[in-house]
């Protein structure tokens, strides 16, 4: 099996994923995952899609994630591999599709309109 390239993005992290068959080691920006992403959660979104098609321990990936917070960056990292994953078996996607993995979620910062502080907040009305 050659190395598979895949993009995972969300809100304004973009994920770029090499994926090859090994035992399962997962470096993010040349740290290791668990240097890299502290929490539980975070560590678990990162292998969700693995453990969903059992693939878990059969795969190396070098990822290079930027931009957003740990968050998105976890979420984009998710989808990439998701992608990976049904690139090597095609049988995948249902599974992967069934709990959301498959969709790129769209929600992104709306932007700040002039004369407001912010998108949606508007500034103190004084009536006097």
């Amino acid at each position: 099996m050659s190395i598979i390239n895949k993009l995972g993005r969300r809100k304004s992290s973009v994920a770029r994923i090499y994926l090859k068959s090994g035992k399962g080691k997962i470096t993010i920006n040349k740290r290791d995952h668990k240097d890299y992403f502290t929490t539980d959660v975070l560590q678990y979104k990162v292998f969700q899609p693995f453990e969903l098609t059992g693939t878990k321990g059969k795969y190396d990936a070098t990822i290079n994630v930027n931009g957003g917070g740990s968050t998105g960056q976890v979420e984009a990292i998710r989808l990439a591999i998701s992608r990976a994953l049904v690139e090597i078996n095609a049988d995948f996607k249902p599974l992967l599709k069934a709990e959301g993995l498959m969709t790129r979620d769209p929600r992104m910062v709306e932007r700040k309109k002039p004369g407001q502080p912010k998108a949606r907040k508007k500034f103190q009305f004084s009536k006097r």
